[in-house]
């Protein structure tokens, strides 16, 4: 992690500097978190090439656009990349509609549905945790128009890098129903949705640890299966 004098000046806050504390005292766990999330990124995605090249083929086949979805999000210290994901929506999807998508959205397509289904659209994310961006756990990460809403509690989650999946991805794992519902699902997700997720994101940045990351993961497989 950063010095706290190194960070960027948003970062610089009481409420910040509470959770960075705790985090800096497990630094020699989160050098090893790094490691193994560059480790098994790449394995993963020589396991995967074959399977991805084909799910590849089978989204130009099915609707016009490319493979990849490349939206701008925000990962550590505020840095914005953009985030590999498979494409399951038409073509200029973003500006067809809210950056949310909802359960029935008409954007999505018929592999796109599928893909989504099991979660197979975030494989190319792998991509990203081999180049640093994310993680295979954090809080996932946000649109930049999102951030900007966050308040200063909220901002620390930027102190790590975003990740693949979260105990809020878990518990809200029906969050496009919630949507699906509302009546202005952006509104609906920044004052009411987002909140209740950072509830579980600093939660799980108080209780850092390893272990704790592989239950993650193992309750994020059991929630797709």
């Amino acid at each position: 992690m950063r010095k706290w004098s190194r960070m960027p000046a948003f970062l610089r806050c009481d409420e910040v500097r509470y959770y960075y504390s705790i985090l800096k005292r497990k630094e020699r766990e989160l050098k090893i978190k790094f490691a193994l999330d560059k480790f098994f990124a790449f394995g993963l995605l020589c396991i995967f090439f074959i399977p991805m090249c084909v799910i590849a083929v089978m989204i130009i086949t099915d609707s016009k656009g490319g493979v990849f979805y490349r939206q701008k999000r925000v990962t550590a210290y505020g840095k914005i990349f953009r985030i590999h994901k498979f494409r399951t929506m038409v073509k200029d999807a973003d500006s067809q509609g809210t950056l949310v998508t909802v359960a029935d959205d008409c954007r999505i397509t018929k592999v796109g549905a599928f893909l989504r289904k099991y979660k197979l659209d975030e494989l190319p994310q792998l991509i990203d945790v081999l180049q640093g961006n994310m993680s295979f756990v954090g809080t996932r990460p946000e649109v930049p128009e999102y951030v900007k809403k966050y308040s200063r509690e909220m901002r620390a989650t930027l102190l790590l890098p975003a990740g693949i999946t979260s105990e809020a991805s878990i518990e809200y794992k029906d969050e496009a129903d919630l949507l699906d519902a509302a009546d202005d699902p952006d509104r609906t997700y920044i004052k009411k949705i987002l909140p209740e997720k950072m509830k579980y994101n600093l939660a799980s940045l108080e209780n850092f640890s390893l272990i704790n990351d592989l239950k993650t993961i193992l309750r994020t497989a059991l929630a797709i299966l």
